[in-house]
C-alpha cells in the first residue's frame, strides 16, 4: 500500500533515501534548503552535485519548507547530526506529534553528548522514534543497487511495520528494537573509520588496519552496553556490517578524512580543502568523554581524538598503543 513519506534533507543521503522510498512505491516529498536544488530535482530529475548523473524517479517531488508534513505517514530526518536539534525545533513538536520519525544521522551531539533519539525526545516528545543505520552508501542506494540496513524502533513489531514502507527489491530493512545500540553503532563506526583511514594514510599496512578493525569491534561492546544498548546488535548490519564498510572504503568520507590525517594534514586544512567535516570529527571527543565518564577502556577512541585535536601525531600514537599492557583476547 502506498504511503506518504516526507524526507527532510536533500543532501546525498537524504535524496538517496527519498529515491528508495519512491522505489518502494510511496508518495515522497523531499525537503531541500534552496530553490535551485528543488528545481533540479523536479525538472531534471538529478542531483548532480551529490549524486552525479544518477537518474532520480520523475515522481519524486522536492520542495522547500514543511508544507504538507501533517499528512505524512512517516518522516525521515536526514540532516547532519549537529543540525538535528535546530531542524526539529523549526518543524515544531505539534507537527511531529504521533508521527513515526526515522532518524538517519550517525552521530552524537556535541555539548550534550546526546544520541539522536534523545534529541527527538526532548524537542518532540510525542513523536515516535525510529533509527535507520547500516552499511550503505548514497550512490548505491540512489542507483537501486541492493542494500540491507537496520531499522530500529520502540519495539521490534513497530520497526517491522515501518520497515514494510521502505522495503523494495533493492532496499531491505531488518527490524530491531534496540534504538540505543543501533544509534551507537552508527556513531562510533565513524570514529573508527577516521582511525582506519589514518592507518592507511600513514601506510602502516593492511595487518595494522585489520587489527584495528577487530579491536574496534571489541571496544564498541562495552560502550554500547554502558549506554543501554544490546551488545548483540554489534553482530548485525548496524554493527560489524557498517564498521567493516566504513573502515575499508574510500567512498566513506570519514575514512577519506582519516587518510588525510594519517598523511599529516590537520583538521582545519582538510576541511578547507573541499572535503568538509566528517561526522566522526564531532563524535570522537564526545565518545571519549563518555568512555571516561563510564570508566570504559577505549584506547582507540582516545587515540583518534588525540590525533584530531593535535594532542599527538600518529607516529607517537602507534607505539603508545602497541606498548599497552598485554591482555587476553576473549
Amino acid at each position: 500500500m502506498s504511503a506518504s513519506i516526507f524526507v527532510i534533507g536533500a543532501g546525498s543521503w537524504g535524496t538517496a533515501l527519498a529515491q528508495a522510498a519512491r522505489l518502494a512505491g510511496n508518495r515522497v516529498s523531499l525537503v531541500a534548503r534552496d530553490a535551485n536544488t528543488v528545481d533540479e530535482i523536479n525538472s531534471r530529475h538529478t542531483l548532480n552535485t551529490y549524486l552525479g548523473d544518477i537518474a532520480l524517479d520523475p515522481d519524486l517531488f522536492a520542495q522547500t519548507g514543511f508544507s504538507g508534513l501533517e499528512q505524512a505517514d512517516a518522516i525521515l530526518l536526514v540532516v547532519p547530526a549537529q543540525a538535528s536539534r535546530a531542524t526539529l525545533a523549526a518543524i515544531g513538536p505539534e507537527r511531529l506529534a504521533g508521527k513515526p520519525v526515522i532518524l538517519c544521522a550517525k552521530g552524537l551531539e556535541t555539548g550534550t553528548n546526546d544520541r539522536q533519539s534523545q534529541i527527538l525526545a526532548q524537542t518532540a516528545p510525542d513523536a515516535e522514534p525510529f533509527v535507520l543505520s547500516g552499511p550503505s552508501f548514497a550512490h548505491d542506494v540512489a542507483a537501486g543497487k541492493p542494500t540491507a540496513v537496520t531499522l530500529a524502533g520502540p519495539t521490534g513489531d513497530r520497526a517491522e511495520t515501518i520497515a514494510t514502507l521502505l522495503a523494495s527489491d533493492s532496499f531491505r530493512p531488518y527490524a530491531s528494537g534496540d534504538i540505543a545500540g543501533v544509534e551507537l553503532c552508527g556513531a562510533l563506526k565513524n570514529v573508527y573509520a577516521l582511525g582506519a583511514g589514518a592507518i592507511d594514510g600513514a601506510e602502516l599496512g593492511l595487518s595494522a588496519r585489520s587489527a584495528f578493525l577487530a579491536r574496534a569491534f571489541a571496544e564498541m561492546g562495552p560502550m554500547i552496553a554502558a549506554l543501554g544498548g544490546n551488545e548483540a546488535t554489534l553482530a548485525g548490519l548496524a554493527g560489524i556490517g557498517d564498521l567493516a564498510l566504513s573502515c575499508t572504503s574510500s567512498a566513506s568520507r570519514n575514512y577519506r578524512f582519516g587518510m588525510a590525517l594519517g598523511q599529516g594534514m590537520g583538521v582545519d586544512e582538510i576541511s578547507s580543502s573541499g572535503m568538509g567535516l566528517a561526522e566522526g570529527v564531532f563524535t570522537a571527543p564526545v565518545a571519549r568523554a563518555i568512555a571516561l565518564r563510564h570508566e570504559i577502556d577505549a584506547p582507540l577512541i582516545g587515540a583518534v581524538d588525540m590525533l584530531l585535536s593535535g594532542e599527538a601525531q600518529i607516529e607517537a600514537i602507534v607505539p603508545m598503543l602497541m606498548r599497552r599492557p598485554l591482555k587476553r583476547e576473549g
